[in-house]
């Protein structure tokens, strides 16, 4: 369960892909590519190795991953800082790294709960089951129809 507030992992890894994306893409317009670009390489790299559902290595751990978070953000700010950015992508840098403050403060780093088909199917009740169970008789129903008129179209 999320903690109040917080958003899921998964949320923030999907960020973290869009921020390092960003950089990356502001890095390629820039005169001089390397400071943002190598940046959102690495944000990528740490959402892509992180042990989390969009990961796509899964060989370090949230808790190692909230720690990697920290230092990207520092570096980021110094990064923000360096003399030879023009301005236009210090400006840009200077917004995504914002918004990866924001990601990472608003991120909820504890390890995910299991829950089996059992706990979720033993509550049978509510609104959600209704509306399944009639979506599945209408489209019986649809489909039995549908048969019928094929069947009658075939023998005529």
């Amino acid at each position: 369960m999320v903690a109040d507030g917080k958003r899921a992992f998964w949320l923030h890894q999907a960020a973290e892909y869009v921020v390092g994306g960003a950089l990356v893409a502001s890095g390629l317009q820039s005169i001089d590519p390397l400071v943002p670009t190598a940046l959102g390489a690495l944000i990528v790299i740490n959402a892509a190795v992180a042990d989390a559902p969009l990961a796509a290595f899964r060989k370090v751990g949230r808790r190692l991953h909230r720690l990697l978070d920290y230092v990207l953000v520092v570096i980021a700010m110094i990064a923000c800082a360096l003399p030879d950015l023009e301005t236009n992508t210090r400006l840009v840098q200077i917004l995504i790294v914002l918004v990866l403050v924001v990601v990472v403060a608003r991120t909820d780093y504890s390890a995910p709960t299991k829950r089996g088909i059992t706990e979720l199917s033993s509550r049978p009740d509510g609104r959600a089951d209704e509306i399944g169970r009639l979506a599945g008789r209408t489209a019986g129903t649809v489909a039995g129809r549908l048969r019928a008129r094929m069947k009658n179209d075939d023998s005529a």
